[in-house]
């Protein structure tokens, strides 16, 4: 009998990476998608889609009954809205989800963490699952005049903990995949898009740095995880970091995203020069309430200067995963699929 999996977030660039994944490998597949997203990524598949929102709450329970498996990957994930809304759906729609999947009495959840639980502030050891978590970084003028990227991480750690909290007082097997910086196919929200895309249109200087290290996974194989992950069936509460194996110098990274683009690479600008710049930028678009943040932020002057190393060791002891995909030919299939699809 094919095993039969109820996922959240399906339709969205990870999901839609993990959701043929799990087709290809014969399991039978349901996305739930809100009414009025798109699913678009998923035309083509054979799946079924359930339209909701993981904060429906009793109506959760009903779309669950008889799945063996619930892969709880639905997520704000971007550096600009407010706090409630990553509070409601982050925190409150994941224990929605958990609850729900508590009374359907669902034997196996996957749920989509991040290493931003444990930090991302600059720090020269490698972190694995045995940090504490220290989501909240120290943003200059952050007490004040808070970065919305913190929203995100801190919603999300908080929701790590109570649902692992949760999964323990109900004896729920839950494994929590927590992915390093995704890149590939389909994806526009952790800022590579948008360096090369700013390279292309021929922005002369950016941040960077030749030191810094930085984790990253390919789409694809993340979603080989969340396969080995729903097959391992780890009894209990397990939190699984899952990244390439080493650590990659996030200018290498840059360097071969312009590389497969043709464009010349922008010349590196030291942290000095452009964090005040960036700061009163973002404080200007906060002033304005614009919808979308500017082209440099706090969050990503750090993100493209600060050294953050994680560890995949866990994820290849538990469920015997290692990420396979070469940094250059992930690189190459995720720019030319924005080629082909016209953005870039």
């Amino acid at each position: 009998m094919k095993q039969r999996i109820f996922i959240t977030g399906g339709s969205g660039f990870t999901g839609s990476h993990i959701v043929r994944e799990l087709v290809a490998s014969g399991m039978e597949v349901a996305c739930l998608v809100r009414e009025r997203s798109s699913s678009g990524n998923l035309d083509g598949l054979p799946l079924t889609v359930v339209r909701g929102d993981i904060t429906d709450g009793w109506r959760l329970e009903a779309m669950l009954a008889g799945y063996h498996a619930v892969v709880h990957n639905a997520a704000l994930v971007n550096d600009w809205s407010g706090r409630e809304e990553f509070f409601r759906v982050n925190v409150e729609g994941t224990m929605a989800i958990m609850d729900a999947c508590r009374i359907a009495r669902i034997p196996q959840v996957v749920m989509t963490g991040t290493i931003s639980s444990y930090g991302e502030a600059h720090c020269l050891k490698v972190k694995d699952e045995t940090w504490r978590d220290h989501s909240h970084h120290p943003y200059l003028f952050d007490r004040w005049f808070p970065c919305r990227m913190n929203h995100y991480r801190d919603t999300k750690a908080q929701a790590t903990r109570m649902a692992a909290v949760f999964a323990r007082e109900h004896r729920m097997n839950l494994t929590i995949l927590e992915p390093a910086f995704v890149y590939g196919e389909r994806e526009f929200s952790t800022g590579f898009y948008e360096y090369v895309k700013s390279a292309r249109q021929g922005i002369p200087a950016a941040p960077g740095s030749r030191r810094n290290r930085f984790p990253v996974i390919y789409a694809g194989d993340l979603a080989r995880a969340y396969r080995a992950a729903l097959r391992k069936k780890l009894p209990g509460v397990h939190r699984i970091i899952v990244a390439n194996p080493s650590n990659e110098r996030m200018d290498r990274i840059l360097a071969l995203y312009c590389r497969c683009a043709g464009v010349r690479k922008p010349v590196r600008l030291p942290k000095w020069t452009v964090y005040l710049p960036a700061t009163a930028l973002e404080l200007l678009y906060t002033l304005l309430r614009c919808r979308h943040p500017p082209v440099i932020t706090r969050g990503r002057v750090d993100m493209f200067i600060d050294n953050v190393e994680f560890s995949a060791e866990k994820a290849k002891r538990l469920l015997g995963f290692v990420a396979t995909t070469p940094l250059e030919e992930g690189i190459r299939r995720t720019v030319e699929w924005y080629k082909e699809n016209g953005f870039l």
